[in-house]
C-alpha cells in the first residue's frame, strides 16, 4: 500500500490484528484496558486514513491478489470512503474508551476474550466494506461483519430474548444480503465485477434495470440501516446488545447500510428518472415518523434510543431521496445540498447517538435499570454524566448551538427547494414528506426532554436511582469527548460543509458550497461573485465581521434560491452560539449582582398539599408524559389491555390503578405477522398432504425426484 494512505490503512489493520492477539493473551484484569487502548489506537490510523482519502483530489487503489473467473480483489479509498471511515473512527475512538468502564460489568459473567476478538475484528470488517472496490470483497466483508455483529449482540447468550433478538437480526440480515447480491449482479450484467466497471457501464442500463437494482439494494441496504418495513429487528437487537458494545452498533454499523445505498443509486447506477428518489423520500420520511412516535411514548431508556435511531435513519433517507430527484431532474446544484444535508445529519448522528448510548450504558450500569418510571434524580448522583447526556439530548433535539439544528436546517431547506422542479405531482410529495419532518422535528423534542427529565431530573422513584454515583473516569472522558465533537459540529458549520461538498462532487458534477455558504468575507476569491447590493445588505446584519481573523467565506449558512423560488433561507450557526452564551452570561451576571445581593436566600421544604411525605409515586412518570401521544396516535399503536384493576389504598383516600397495556409494533402487525400466518397456513396445508407418516412423506420426495429426472431427460 504506497498510494496516501495506504500506510496509515496498514498500521490500522496492524494495530487490529495485535490488539486481538494481546486482549487473547492478556490476563482477565488486564483485558478490559488492553482492548480499550487497542480500539482507541486503531480508531486514529483509521480517523487519520479517513482525512487523508478525504483530502485527496483522486481514489487511491490497492490490488491484493487475483482470484481464478472472479478477477482481481481490489481495496479503494475515495472521499466517500475517506469520510465514513473518518466517522467510522470518531465513534470507535470513544467508544473503545468507554468500553473501560462497561466491560468489568460484562466481565462477571463472561470471559472477555471473545468480546475483544470479536470487537476489534468488527473494525476491520467495517473497514473493509467502506474500503471494497469490487463486488466479491464487499459481499465477503459486508458477511463477516453482518455475523460478527450477530455475535456480539448475543453475546449476553443466558438470556433467551437476547438469543431471539439475534437471530431475527440474522435472519433479515442474511434476506438484505441476498437481495444486495442479486442486486448488485444484475447491476453487473454480465460484464466485470469491479466498480469501477460497473460506474462505466451504468450509461447503458436500461430503466427496467434501474428500477430493479435500486429496489433490491435500497430495501437489502435498508435491513441494516433499519428503514421501514425492514427494522423490526432494530429495537430488539440494540436493546439485547451488551452497554459497551450498543454504541458502536448504533454509532458505526448502521451507517453501512446508508453508506450502500448512496454507493449504488447515487455513484455507481445513478437513477434516471424521480421515481427512485420519490420512493426514498417516502420510505424516509414514514421510518422518520414512525421512529419518533414509538420513541416517544417508550420508557426503557435503551429502547427509546433505538427507536430515535430508526428516526434519524429516515431523515437521513429523506435526504438522499431528495437528492436522487433533484439529480434525476437536473439540478446538481440542488442535489448537492441534499446530499450535503444527508451526509452532515449522518455524522451527526453518529457522534450524538454514540454519546447517548454511552450515557444509557453510565446509567444502567450504576443503576441496574433503564426503566424512566424507576429513575429520575441521577443529576444529583450522576452529575457528568447527567450533563453529557443532556448535550446529547440537545443535539438530537436539533436545538442550537450543537449539530443537529444545522443538518436538520439544511434537510428542511432542501425540502422547500422543491419549488424549482416541474412536475406538480412531485412538488406536492416533497411538501407533505416536509409536513411529516416538521412533526417529527417537533416530536423529538418531547422526546428527548421526556428523557432528560424523567431520567435525571425531580426526585429518585427507587432505591437503585437514591444509590446511583458517577461512572468511572473513562465513561466521563469518552462523553466529553463526543459532546465536544457535538458542539464543534454545530458551531463551525461553514467549515463542515465544503469538506461534505467535495465528497458528494465526483457523483453529482456540481460544488454546493458557494449555494450554502455565500462568500462574504472580502479575503475569499470567489467574494465578486455576489451582487453589491446584496452584500452591503448583509454587511449591515454582521455578514462580514470576523473577515480579519478567520479564514474561509463566511459564517453564514444561506441558500438564495432561484428565479421559481427567490426566497432566502439563512442561519449563522457561530454567532448564534455566541449571543446564546453572552444572553446566558447577562442572566446570571442581574441574578447574581442583582438580585443576590438585595435577597437572602432561605430554602425550606416544599409544600406538599398536606402530606407527611411526597412519596415517589405521586410525582410525574415518563408513563404520564408521553400519554398525550399515546392518545392522540392510539391508531399507530393500537394496544391491547391485559390488565386493568383499581385497589383501594388506606380506606376511601388513595385508589391504586394498575393497567398494563401490549403494544404490536406497527410493521409487525401489517407485515411479519401475515407472513407468519401464511407460512404457517401452507405448512399446515403440507403436513396434510402426508399426515404425519415418514412412509408417505418418502414417497412424495421420490416420486418428485423421478419426475425431475424425466422432465430433464425430456428436455
Amino acid at each position: 500500500m504506497t498510494a496516501p494512505g495506504g500506510t496509515s490503512l496498514a498500521i490500522f489493520f496492524g494495530l487490529c490484528g495485535a490488539g486481538i492477539v494481546a486482549v487473547w493473551l492478556a490476563p482477565e484484569r488486564l483485558q478490559a484496558r488492553l482492548l480499550a487502548w487497542a480500539g482507541a489506537l486503531a480508531a486514529l490510523a483509521l480517523g487519520w486514513a479517513g482525512a487523508l482519502a478525504l483530502a485527496g483530489n483522486g481514489s487511491s487503489a490497492w490490488t491484493l491478489w487475483t482470484v481464478p473467473s472472479l478477477g482481481p480483489i481490489t481495496l479503494a479509498a475515495d472521499r466517500l470512503s475517506g469520510l465514513f471511515l473518518l466517522v467510522t473512527a470518531l465513534v470507535y475512538g470513544p467508544a473503545s474508551i468507554f468500553l473501560a468502564s462497561a466491560l468489568p460489568r460484562l466481565a462477571q459473567r463472561y470471559r472477555l476474550r471473545g468480546f475483544g476478538g470479536w470487537y476489534l475484528a468488527l473494525l476491520g470488517a467495517i473497514a473493509l466494506v467502506l474500503l471494497a472496490a469490487d463486488v466479491f470483497t464487499f459481499l465477503v466483508a459486508w458477511e463477516v461483519m453482518s455475523l460478527l455483529c450477530y455475535l456480539l449482540v448475543v453475546y449476553d447468550h443466558e438470556t433467551e430474548t437476547h438469543t431471539q433478538a439475534g437471530y431475527l437480526m440474522l435472519i433479515m440480515g442474511e434476506a438484505g444480503a441476498l437481495a444486495i447480491v442479486l442486486g448488485l449482479l444484475l447491476a453487473a450484467h454480465g460484464q466485470a465485477l469491479d466498480f469501477a466497471a460497473l460506474r462505466s457501464a451504468a450509461p447503458g442500463a436500461g430503466a427496467g434495470l434501474r428500477w430493479a437494482v435500486f429496489l433490491l439494494t435500497f430495501f437489502g441496504f435498508g435491513v441494516k440501516a433499519g428503514l421501514v418495513p425492514v427494522n423490526p429487528w432494530l429495537p430488539r437487537a440494540y436493546t439485547a446488545a451488551p452497554p459497551a458494545f450498543v454504541p458502536v452498533l448504533a454509532g458505526a454499523t448502521l451507517n453501512l447500510g446508508l453508506y450502500g445505498i448512496l454507493r449504488i443509486n447515487a455513484d455507481l447506477l445513478p437513477a434516471a428518472s424521480v421515481g427512485p428518489g420519490l420512493v426514498a423520500l417516502v420510505v424516509g420520511t414514514v421510518t422518520a415518523i414512525l421512529g419518533i412516535l414509538y420513541a416517544t411514548t417508550e420508557n426503557d431508556l435503551k429502547m427509546l434510543l433505538a427507536q430515535s435511531s430508526i428516526e434519524n435513519a429516515g431523515i437521513i433517507t429523506v435526504g438522499l431521496g431528495a437528492g436522487l430527484v433533484f439529480s434525476a431532474s437536473g439540478q446538481p446544484a440542488l442535489a448537492a445540498i441534499a446530499y450535503i444535508a444527508a451526509l452532515y445529519h449522518l455524522t451527526n448522528h453518529a457522534l450524538y447517538k454514540t454519546l447517548l448510548f454511552c450515557g444509557c450504558g453510565a446509567v444502567e450500569g450504576q443503576t441496574g435499570t433503564r426503566d424512566l418510571d424507576r429513575l429520575g434524580g441521577l443529576i444529583h448522583g450522576l452529575p457528568w454524566t447527567a450533563l453529557g447526556f443532556l448535550a446529547g439530548a440537545l443535539a438530537i433535539a436539533a436545538l442550537p448551538p450543537f449539530n443537529g439544528f444545522v443538518s436538520e436546517w439544511l434537510t428542511l431547506q432542501s425540502l422547500l427547494a422543491s419549488a424549482a422542479l416541474a412536475p406538480t405531482g412531485v412538488k406536492v410529495v416533497f411538501a407533505l414528506c416536509g409536513a411529516v419532518l416538521a412533526l417529527t422535528a417537533a416530536l423529538a423534542v418531547t422526546c428527548f426532554v421526556k428523557a432528560f427529565a424523567m431520567g435525571f431530573l425531580g426526585i429518585s422513584r427507587s432505591p437503585e436511582a437514591a444509590a446511583a454515583r458517577e461512572a468511572p473516569r473513562s465513561a466521563g472522558f469518552a462523553m466529553a469527548l463526543l459532546a465536544a465533537g457535538c458542539l464543534l459540529l454545530g458551531v463551525l458549520a461553514t467549515y463542515v460543509v465544503p469538506v461534505l461538498d467535495r465528497t458528494i462532487q465526483p457523483f453529482t458534477g456540481s460544488s454546493a458550497t458557494a449555494a450554502i455558504v455565500p462568500p462574504f468575507f472580502a479575503s475569499s476569491t470567489h467574494h465578486t461573485d455576489l451582487p453589491a447590493a446584496f452584500v452591503a445588505d448583509f454587511h449591515a446584519l454582521g455578514a462580514q465581521v470576523g473577515q480579519t481573523v478567520l479564514p474561509g467565506p463566511g459564517l453564514v449558512l444561506m441558500h438564495r434560491g432561484g428565479a421559481a423560488n427567490p426566497v432566502v433561507y439563512a442561519a449563522a450557526p457561530f454567532w448564534l452560539a455566541v449571543v446564546l452564551g453572552l444572553l446566558l452570561a447577562l442572566a446570571y451576571l442581574v441574578v447574581r449582582l442583582l438580585v443576590g445581593r438585595r435577597r437572602h436566600v432561605v430554602r425550606q421544604p416544599c409544600w406538599d398539599g398536606g402530606l407527611r411525605r411526597l412519596l415517589p409515586e405521586m410525582t410525574y412518570t415518563a408513563t404520564g408524559f408521553s400519554n398525550s401521544v399515546r392518545v392522540i396516535f392510539d391508531a399507530v399503536f393500537r394496544p391491547t389491555t391485559v390488565e386493568d384493576t383499581r385497589e383501594t389504598v388506606a380506606r376511601h383516600f388513595r385508589t391504586a390503578i394498575r393497567r398494563d397495556r401490549e403494544e404490536v409494533y406497527l410493521i409487525d402487525r401489517a407485515v411479519l405477522h401475515p407472513l407468519r400466518s401464511a407460512a404457517l397456513g401452507l405448512a399446515a396445508m403440507l403436513a396434510r398432504i402426508h399426515r404425519g407418516r415418514l412412509n408417505t412423506y418418502v414417497t412424495y420426495v421420490l416420486l418428485a425426484l423421478l419426475a425431475g429426472l424425466l422432465l430433464s431427460a425430456w428436455l
